[in-house]
This record gives structure tokens, C-alpha cells and sequence, in this order.
């Protein structure tokens, strides 16, 4: 390293102003983040067109469905370690190159076995970029501003579905389910250049590869007014940490990885079981299918809403205790929209609150993995929780079929509880809940 001033890069980033550059970033990420929630909800507004094409029920289509979070759930595993590897700005490049190219070439699918493949490998890409993503915003940002970022750069995921739901009814009419898709592969692929030109590498994976003069040169257009003396040296204030997945379960990671992980798994069961399936469950209690993509839009455009506040308001909060009490309130409103029966009024108020105390959960445990992990495995440990998570919706995107064919709408929601209390015990068991991201 060479000689010169060292300055800390985390300490740095908190008394700098938030301006232009940074903000370009956190656009950039939330329009990753938009296509990313197009594509990974297009199965659920097309589901009742596509069960319809394909001549079967709710069975029939958990596969398609599963093998698509299958795919998410890989694509965070397997990109979370690259980004912190090879850069997260090649990651996300990568990753949503990946899912644009399989969006549109699932337009073309003509049988369930070829959804099934082309759903899973859309779903690698989808995966991938949401850890780098968020990691990449979180290293952008000063602590007192980093749960309101990382939102903005997450909001593009109900953002997307809250699009698809809106077009859908459009869209599909005019050109078929298949118009869904064609629109969430070329969306993103005509993008990719622009993502190229534009997006950065994160400053925290530069000052750990020791890259002081591109370091250098990012801050100075981050603050133009006040550009960093030209003999700094930038460093971050952890121990050297090895990376990869395997650094997650040291002695000091274990504990909080684990329940994390668990947190992350029952809460993505519930929410995705949610919004994959939430169309077709008020189809099934008498809703009329054009009205069915309202739901989705009702869900995510309620999310977020109350996100919003929430995220603003996170630094300032202890976290845990914040996913707890959401939690809580999930399970409740899971159980009075088990008893809503057709009254459309008062179940479109419990999808709304739904968005509230299912999905909140999502942006606070994504605030919480941040700040609990070091750079060096932040991708990692990021992309890992996410991949837990992803399983979780195979479970809750394959479960969801059954459980309506089998129960019914007023069962789906019963059984929505079960997930959403064990992911309460789950964050009981994290610790350092309220540390700030460094």
C-alpha cells in the first residue's frame, strides 16, 4: 500500500454530502431492481392465463412456479460470493444479462417442461443481482441515510410487479401471456448498455483489493466540492476476513448466520407464497380473473407505501424488535383473511396490510444482514441470506398450489400463519440486531 494520510472510508462516507453521484447510483440500482421484480412476478400475473393455455389447475402450475424461485434461490448463492470476489458491479452486470435473456426466450416456450428450464435459469439471474445490489448501495451510503437507501434501491421489486400487475391486463389480452415476458427480457437487455456505462464498483471492495488510485478518483466525483488529498490511503476498520461462504460460519458469524438464515427462510415463505399465489387464491374465493392482477397491485403498491416510513425510520429503530412486532402483525392478518370470505372490501384492506407485515420484514432483514457482516464477506453473507430466503419461496411458491387445491382460500391463509411464526423465533435468536453497518 502506498504511503500517504489514512483516512478510515466508512467515516469518510458519513461526513461527506449525499449528492448527485450517489444518487445516480441508488437510481441505477433501483432500476435493476424494477426488471428484477417484472421478472420475478410475471408468473404470478400470468398464472391464470397460463394455467388456462396449458389446461391445468393450481397443481399444475407449482412446478413452473418452483422452478423458478429454485433458480433465485441458486443465482443469490452463486452471485453473492462472485460480487465479493470479482466486483459487484460485474456481478449485476452478469446477473442481469441472465435474466433477460431467459425472460425472453420463456415467450417461446411451448410445453411445462420447457417453462420449468427457462423459468429456473431466469431465476439465476433474478437471484443473483439482489445481493450485489444491495450490498453495492449499502457501501455507497452514510450510515444516517443507508435504511432509506437501501430501500429506494430495493423498491424497484414491488416497483416491478406493481408495473406488471397495471400492464398485465393489457398486455396479455393483445399478445398473450407470452407478451409478458417479451417485455421482461427486451426491457432489461436494452438497459445492459446503459448498466455498463454507468454503474460502478463498490468503494469498499476497491480499498480491500487495495485499488487507491481508482478509489480515488470514484470519491473525488462523489464529492466534487471536497475531493479526498491526493496521498490518502483508504482503509476499512475490520480484521482481514477470508472470504467465501465458509467465512459465514466461523466462530464469530455463526450464531447471527444461522438465525439470519432462518429468519430470512419462514419469512420468504410466507411472502412468496403470498404474492406468487394471491391472484389465483381470490380467483378461487369468487374474485373475477380480470380483477385478479389488482391484487398483486394492491399487495406490492401497499408495500410500498408503508416501506417508506419504515425504511427512514430503521437506523433510528432496533431492528430486531421492529421485525418481531411486523411479524406479529403478519400473523394476524393472515388469520383475518382466513374469516374475510368474498367481502372484497375488507380483503383488499388485509392484502394492503399484508404488504405491511409480510413483506416489511423484507427491508429490515435486509438492513440487518448488512450490518452484521464485514466487507469482505458482505456479498456473501448478503447473497446467502437472500439464498436462504429463495428457498424458501420454492417451498412457499410449490406449497401454495397445494395447499389451495386442497384447502381452499380460507386454508391458504391458515396455513400462511405457520411460516410467519417461526420466522418470529428465528429473529429472536439474532444478536447484535442494532449494529450499525460499517
Amino acid at each position: 500500500m502506498s504511503a500517504g494520510a489514512r483516512v478510515d472510508l466508512p467515516q469518510w462516507f458519513d461526513q461527506a454530502r449525499f449528492g448527485a453521484y450517489q444518487v445516480r447510483v441508488v437510481v441505477l440500482c433501483f432500476l435493476v431492481t424494477t426488471f428484477d421484480g417484472f421478472d420475478t412476478q410475471a408468473i404470478a400475473f400470468t398464472g391464470p392465463a397460463l394455467a388456462q393455455a396449458l389446461g391445468v389447475g393450481p397443481r399444475g402450475l407449482a412446478p413452473i412456479v418452483t422452478a423458478g424461485v429454485a433458480g433465485m434461490a441458486l443465482g443469490a448463492v452463486l452471485f453473492g460470493p462472485l460480487g465479493d470476489r470479482y466486483g459487484r458491479r460485474a456481478a449485476v452486470l452478469w446477473a442481469t444479462a441472465v435474466f433477460g435473456v431467459f425472460s425472453l426466450l420463456t415467450a417461446f416456450a411451448s410445453s411445462i417442461e420447457q417453462l420449468m428450464v427457462l423459468r429456473f435459469l431466469t431465476g439465476i439471474g433474478m437471484g443473483g443481482a439482489a445481493p450485489n445490489v444491495y450490498t453495492l448501495a449499502s457501501e455507497f451510503s452514510p450510515a444516517r441515510h443507508r435504511g432509506l437507501v437501501m430501500l429506494v434501491a430495493g423498491l424497484g421489486l414491488p416497483v416491478g410487479a406493481i408495473v406488471g400487475g397495471l400492464i398485465g391486463g393489457s398486455v396479455i389480452p393483445a399478445w398473450g401471456w407470452q407478451g409478458v415476458f417479451i417485455l421482461g427480457g427486451v426491457a432489461p437487455l436494452l438497459f445492459l448498455p446503459l448498466l455498463w456505462v454507468l454503474f460502478p464498483e463498490s468503494p469498499y471492495y476497491l480499498a480491500r483489493r487495495d485499488r487507491q488510485s481508482a478509489l480515488a478518483a470514484m470519491l473525488a466525483r462523489v464529492a466534487p466540492s471536497a475531493p479526498p488529498a491526493a496521498d490518502s490511503v483508504f482503509t476499512l476498520p475490520e480484521a482481514p476476513t477470508r472470504v467465501g461462504a465458509g467465512a459465514l460460519l466461523s466462530p464469530a458469524l455463526r450464531h447471527n448466520t444461522l438465525a439470519i438464515w432462518g429468519t430470512y427462510f419462514f419469512n420468504w415463505v410466507a411472502w412468496f407464497g403470498l404474492v406468487l399465489w394471491i391472484p389465483s387464491v381470490l380467483t378461487a374465493a369468487g374474485l373475477p380473473k380480470a380483477q385478479a392482477g389488482l391484487a398483486t397491485v394492491t399487495l406490492n403498491g401497499a408495500a410500498l407505501v408503508f416501506m417508506l416510513p419504515l425504511a427512514w425510520l430503521l437506523p433510528k429503530l432496533p431492528v430486531r424488535r421492529v421485525i418481531l412486532w411486523l411479524l406479529v402483525g403478519a400473523v394476524v392478518v393472515s388469520l383475518l383473511l382466513a374469516q374475510a370470505g368474498s367481502r372484497w372490501g375488507l380483503v383488499f384492506a388485509l392484502v394492503g396490510l399484508s404488504g405491511l407485515f409480510v413483506g416489511g420484514p423484507q427491508i429490515a432483514l435486509n438492513y440487518l444482514a448488512v450490518s452484521i457482516y464485514p466487507t469482505a464477506v458482505r456479498a456473501s453473507g448478503v447473497g446467502w441470506a437472500i439464498g436462504m430466503g429463495r428457498v424458501g419461496t420454492v417451498v412457499g411458491g410449490a406449497a401454495g398450489g397445494f395447499v389451495l387445491e386442497d384447502f381452499g382460500p380460507r386454508g391458504f391463509f391458515i396455513a400462511l400463519a405457520l411460516p410467519l411464526l417461526a420466522a418470529g423465533l428465528a429473529a429472536l435468536a439474532v444478536r447484535r440486531a442494532d449494529a450499525s453497518p460499517r
